[in-house]
């Protein structure tokens, strides 16, 4: 399980919650087992490291300042301080790191001998053949969603009709793929145009993590091998390692007050009674959406947990007030029953929590994972980016989901909702449980000793050790 060579690794992780977190925990997988890392982030992303560098010797921080971009308030470096479009902008911005990279390199005593670095990162295999050493491309999504990302940028498909945003499209090559409309597609990908400097970067960048010499998911095979074994075909190598699910150790759980109490809280409710709402780190709701979510569930009598992110800098310089508001009175009316988290929120411990039955999610891949590893079925709410994709893997390939409703503009209506919430405690929602649970068992024997994420966590360490010097 340790590396002999305790060879020394350059971490590139993207600067978003979604994207930056599962990389973290991986690299302290590949510490445990004796790698000496750098980790490269800039100034106010160096508290994630915090958990790492206190635990592992063996891993550095290289800071370096974050580069301005017209398109980015000053001093936000994360993109969870941006509306859903600044990950573009994140993207352009970080290239301009290449070259402080660059000198870093060439004036360190011991150099990395490898580069492992994020999806949004395309442009550092660039980097990595330009300092001769090799590039493994990280993806916090799923093979499946991947999949897609691939077809997309090799095939360039076009609308027939450009203004129709329903015009579908088909990706017969794909194992058991669905039909989609246009607008569910890659934001990145349907902004392309041809010729233009920023859509070419972002095609380049694609096709870098393509060319990259190997590729590790935060994924596992008892979920995804029959699209971990598409890409190893797409590939044309087995340089591909699942190494899921990735999620925080044990020295990064949390023991705030707030978790704390919301523990207790939990605590006082029957078992299977709770739904757990939470939009991840990124999306905000409209004013309207969260009228209508609220409004759902005092309708339904549910006890839930609700997760709510407020409007960042990003959404008050572009919408003013018209995002991330509570209804006025709603914490009052729903007190006993509901609890409503203002910001982060201690989701892994309250999905593990017995009183919890149920997940309304937007389908990002770390908040499936984390259910999937609790056991908890999901009411689905694609908003953007890989999330219409695994909501098709949880409801229609896995039936441990229903979707109830699809875009990040669309309003879920309060009726339907409290509809859906009542479904949680039907005959057909116990099913979803028992699938649930026994993908579940499936991703914890992936992670035990011997388990295929855990061999394939030891077979990409021994690849560095052996393999690249």
């Amino acid at each position: 399980m340790v590396s002999e060579s305790g060879a020394h690794i350059l971490v590139f992780p993207y600067p978003a919650q979604g994207h930056m977190i599962p990389l973290l925990n991986f690299t302290h997988h590949l510490a445990t087992r004796g790698l000496t890392i750098t980790i490269l982030v800039t100034p106010k992303n160096l508290p994630y490291l915090t958990p790492l560098l206190s635990t592992h010797p063996t891993i550095t921080p290289l800071v370096l300042p974050f580069p301005a971009h017209p398109s980015i308030p000053s001093g936000v470096e994360n993109t969870v301080e941006l509306p859903a479009g600044g990950f573009r902008a994140m993207m352009h911005a970080l290239r301009d790191l290449h070259y402080p990279v660059l000198q870093w390199f060439r004036n360190h005593p011991l150099p990395p001998v490898a580069m492992i670095s994020d999806m949004f990162l395309g442009w550092t295999h660039h980097l990595a053949c330009q300092l001769s050493i090799r590039r493994y491309v990280f993806f916090p999504s799923g093979a499946f969603a991947i999949s897609f990302v691939h077809c997309l940028w090799r095939d360039m498909p076009q609308r027939q009709n450009a203004t129709d945003g329903n015009e579908t499209m088909a990706f017969p090559e794909i194992p058991n793929s669905p039909v989609y409309p246009w607008w569910q597609l890659s934001p990145l990908y349907r902004s392309y145009v041809k010729g233009d400097p920023d859509s070419e970067f972002m095609r380049d960048s694609q096709q870098c993590n393509l060319a990259s010499y190997g590729a590790v998911f935060n994924t596992f095979s008892g979920l995804e091998q029959v699209y971990l074994a598409y890409l190893m075909k797409e590939l044309g190598h087995d340089r591909v390692w699942s190494a899921g699910p990735l999620l925080p150790p044990d020295y990064i759980e949390s023991d705030s007050v707030m978790a704390t109490e919301i523990n207790s809280w939990l605590d006082t409710c029957p078992d299977h009674t709770v739904v757990y709402v939470c939009f991840g780190s990124q999306a905000v709701l409209t004013n309207k959406q969260m009228e209508e979510l609220a409004l759902g569930l005092e309708k339904s009598g549910a006890k839930f947990i609700l997760s709510v992110k407020g409007a960042t800098k990003g959404h008050v310089e572009v919408e003013g007030d018209n995002y991330g508001a509570i209804p006025s009175g709603f914490e009052d009316r729903v007190a006993g029953r509901g609890l409503v988290i203002k910001g982060w929120a201690p989701q892994v411990q309250i999905l593990n929590h017995r009183a919890v039955c149920a997940f309304l999610t937007h389908c990002g891949w770390n908040s499936t994972l984390e259910s999937i590893m609790a056991g908890i079925p999901m009411l689905a709410w694609p908003m953007s980016a890989d999330q219409f994709l695994n909501a098709t893997l949880l409801v229609d390939q896995l039936d441990m989901a229903i979707r109830v409703c699809e875009g990040a503009e669309s309003v879920l209506d309060s009726d339907d909702l409290a509809w859906f919430l009542e479904e949680t405690r039907g005959e057909k929602w116990r099913g979803r449980k028992g699938r649930a649970m026994a993908l579940r068992k499936a991703a914890l024997d992936a992670i035990c000793e011997g388990g295929s994420s855990f061999k394939d966590l030891d077979g990409f360490v021994k690849h560095l050790s052996e393999n690249n010097f």
